[in-house]
């Protein structure tokens, strides 16, 4: 250890490192839940008014305060894909092939954006979730090693001497497992939730697909 790096110093990074996760933890934690709560109103709301529409061109005339959320999106995406389609017909490879096909890989592609933002900040609460109780285990090392240097130059070995630095130690690991705890519940809580957000969009991706290849098969909605 370099002679300018004192333990005590360390041992005060390794607690205001532990503050920095837990800080980041809590964030995301409310972050996601506002964006989870936030989602779900959205999707409900374009939902219901997307299978109330009489067709597919009334759908894509919603009012823009109901076309909101990752469902919507989704659908927008569908809607410009057909638009696109329908003028590009034969001028471009990227709308050569079966329709309903192509259709389904745009609308994938949307979803896997949606699917990403919904996931952002999760690997950062699994990696704090998993490394905060060895930093806190590292803080514990340290101090007991500066403790038993001192309990050594102080020549003495009675219980009060030695209880009152080991257990200051300690404190680090306390932290590091406090910190942990809740990024881990967090993180498995919003995975579930993103999970079932994501098999409600392949339920819509389907449902949009298989709507839209009706149309085209029939010519007319």
């Amino acid at each position: 250890m370099p002679y300018h790096v004192t333990p005590t110093f360390i041992i005060d990074a390794t607690l205001y490192t532990l503050l920095a996760f837990s800080v980041a933890t809590w964030t995301i934690i409310f972050f996601k839940i506002w964006q989870f709560i936030k989602n779900n109103y959205f999707n409900q709301r374009f939902n219901q008014a997307f299978w109330d529409a009489p067709s597919l061109e009334q759908a894509k005339t919603l009012p823009t305060d109901i076309v909101r959320g990752p469902q919507a999106r989704i659908a927008l995406q569908g809607f410009t894909w057909m638009d696109e389609s329908q003028q590009s017909a034969g001028k471009s490879l990227k709308y050569r092939g079966v329709p309903a096909e192509l259709l389904e890989h745009s609308l994938l592609v949307q979803m896997q954006k949606e699917q990403h933002g919904m996931e952002s900040g999760l690997t950062l609460l699994a990696s704090i979730g998993s490394t905060a109780p060895f930093v806190g285990l590292f803080g514990t090392v340290l101090g007991i090693m500066h403790a038993m240097h001192e309990i050594t130059a102080s020549g003495s070995t009675s219980l009060d001497v030695v209880a009152g630095p080991i257990g200051d130690a300690l404190v680090a690991t306390a932290i590091g497992i406090a910190v942990a705890v809740p990024a881990v519940l967090a993180y498995n809580f919003f995975l579930r939730r993103a999970k079932k957000q994501r098999a409600d969009l392949e339920n819509f991706v389907v449902s949009f697909t298989h709507i839209a290849s009706s149309i085209n098969a029939n010519g007319k909605e």
